[in-house]
């Protein structure tokens, strides 16, 4: 990290879009109604003894709004892509019918939807912890900018400015998680 203000200001602009955009990644593998191909990111299938993405050992489609199909690349990896679907839990029962697995995604009751409001808000509230310690850091390295014989003024103004970047960053993530809920919860 720069020694300097805008060196200072820039990492912290740049640490909190890395917070957003991984709260925006997190927030995509919440099923809200429709198939997508992303609730699957992150499942590990055992591939000659090395654990390997799934959607790099089958093709996954989407042919209706409530089913993934997935078709492997070899046929004697559909056993594997079964068991690592199920040890995903993610809530969803492989059907194997020897050329495809097919995910069915059940449609979403009301209760349903609200367990996964309250997942979108907790992956907000963790995004709003990593901006503020990304803020703290921040005002601690101008502090101690201060102590090394900055002046007080700039270093006020420095840190007005870091909190400026930290509350319009919560309102983006605030912004991003009502799209979210507005998404899940639309029948």
């Amino acid at each position: 990290m720069s020694d300097t203000v805008e060196g200072i200001i820039s990492h912290t602009t740049q640490q909190m879009q890395k917070a957003i955009q991984h709260l925006e990644l997190e927030l995509s593998r919440v099923r809200a109604g429709k198939a997508n191909p992303q609730i699957l990111d992150g499942i590990m299938v055992e591939y000659y003894g090395n654990p390997t993405p799934l959607s790099q050992v089958a093709n996954i489609t989407t042919p209706d709004a409530r089913t993934l199909s997935l078709q492997p690349w070899e046929k004697n990896m559909l056993q594997p892509i079964e068991r690592a679907i199920i040890a995903s839990n993610i809530g969803l029962n492989p059907s194997n019918d020897g050329n495809f697995i097919r995910l069915f995604l059940p449609p979403l009751t009301e209760e349903r939807r609200k367990e996964l409001v309250k997942r979108v808000n907790a992956e907000g509230e963790q995004a709003k912890i990593a901006i503020r310690s990304i803020r703290r850091d921040a005002i601690e390295a101008i502090k101690k900018m201060q102590k090394d014989g900055m002046s007080e003024d700039a270093a006020k103004g420095a840190e007005a400015s870091i909190q400026g970047i930290t509350d319009k960053e919560i309102v983006a993530i605030d912004g991003v998680c009502k799209e979210k809920e507005k998404e899940i919860m639309t029948v």
